[in-house]
């Protein structure tokens, strides 16, 4: 009884590890037949067809019609079940807020952009909850149907203390347990990024690190920060904070002077660049005051400019020193607007500051959605394991 017991549970592992290869390679080729299942995965046709017939059941795969043209009958195709599963991205940065909520295949349903209104812990998670119950209702779905969140935000989550360390843009989520509150915006379970990270997994997955195996993507904006991508994965280091390059010795004066920020932050950010600017005589609301002033000939914000470029690359030689990536993305609000100013004369710079020959550098060509197509990307990843744990298991 107990030999037949274990082969009766060995061929139930056996038919949940094939259909687990099965779908694994549906979510990556999207939609396909049999028989690309069959030599993608190595298992036999008929194999193949039990499995996507399990899958069916379980309502996670559909069957989409023919594909034709080719000798022969035409092969019945198969793609993800789109409503399987749903993801919600939330990029929490400084100044905006952006929510997106996509099926399991990634298409984005709903989404919305928002300026934060938030000055506090309580009042940012009363306008995400506020957004969030706002896109499912776009949708027609509840709460309980999100299979997973993907939270990007600035600094690094402390798991001890439940604390977000490195966020001085974000007031008052340094305090313990700040964090385990996002619970509260959709009843799902929830992850938590680092929003630069996010961005270069959001490169990778959609932008210009696409077959990119090392590359780096350098936000500067509100702050500073690093996403860090080495033989194709995302670096994050021991404790999470793997590319904060905002505390790189870069830039004038006494790094002690301003510890929560950095020093290359406190000079090459957008306040840097602003408060540089008004010690030379300009007097710009923003730091797009002073680059669209020095794209008009302004002298002033040309000198301002300078020193932008000059701080960055000094950044970038230590970073090509120790991490030699092939490609550097510039993104955040300077990176992103400021890009065709500082991409061609940074990397003329940098040549100057390396042995080697440095690295290219290139402007996002994703922009402000970098960090919540990363959150997708993340989630839609986790979520395909959720949905399938969830639904199919050993008999």
């Amino acid at each position: 009884m107990s030999i037949g017991g274990v082969t009766a549970n060995t061929t139930s592992l056996l038919r949940v590890m094939n259909e687990r290869a099965v779908f694994g390679e549906i979510f990556r080729m999207g939609r396909v037949s049999r028989p690309e299942l069959a030599q993608a995965t190595g298992l036999s046709k008929p194999t193949i067809s039990v499995a996507l017939a399990d899958l069916e059941r379980a309502k996670l795969v559909r069957a989409v019609g023919l594909r034709t043209g080719n000798a022969g009958r035409a092969a019945l195709l198969y793609e993800i079940r789109p409503q399987a599963g749903w993801v919600l991205a939330i990029d929490v940065g400084r100044n905006y807020v952006r929510l997106a909520l996509a099926d399991l295949i990634g298409d984005i349903v709903a989404r919305r952009d928002e300026q934060s209104r938030a000055e506090t812990p309580h009042e940012l998670l009363a306008q995400l909850t506020e957004i969030a119950a706002a896109l499912l209702a776009d949708a027609g779905l509840a709460a309980e149907d999100i299979t997973l969140s993907v939270f990007g935000t600035p600094g690094i989550h402390d798991k001890e203390t439940g604390a977000l360390l490195l966020a001085p843009n974000l007031p008052g989520w340094e305090l313990p347990g700040a964090v385990d509150r996002l619970a509260d915006v959709v009843a799902a379970p929830y992850v938590l990024e680092n929003d630069v990270d996010l961005a270069a997994v959001g490169e990778g997955a959609y932008g210009l690190g696409q077959g990119v195996s090392h590359f780096v993507f350098v936000s500067i904006g509100t702050g500073i920060g690093m996403g860090v991508v080495i033989d194709g994965k995302l670096y994050r280091g021991s404790r999470g904070a793997a590319g904060e390059i905002s505390y790189l010795p870069v830039g004038e004066g006494d790094p002690r002077v301003n510890p929560g920020r950095g020093m290359f932050e406190s000079v090459a950010s957008a306040d840097g660049v602003v408060a540089l600017a008004r010690r030379l005589g300009l007097d710009p609301a923003t730091a797009k005051d002073v680059f669209d002033a020095a794209r008009a000939g302004d002298p002033l914000a040309a000198r301002v400019l300078d020193a932008e470029i000059d701080h960055i690359a000094h950044a970038l030689a230590g970073v090509t020193a120790v991490l030699d990536p092939e490609l550097v993305v510039l993104g955040g609000g300077i990176g992103a607007q400021a890009g065709d100013l500082l991409a061609g004369r940074v990397a003329e710079r940098l040549e100057a500051l390396v042995a080697l020959r440095p690295p290219r550098i290139e402007v996002s060509s994703i922009g402000q959605d970098a960090v919540l197509l990363g959150a997708l990307a993340v989630g839609l990843a986790a979520a395909r394991d959720y949905v399938f744990e969830r639904t199919v298991t050993p008999g």
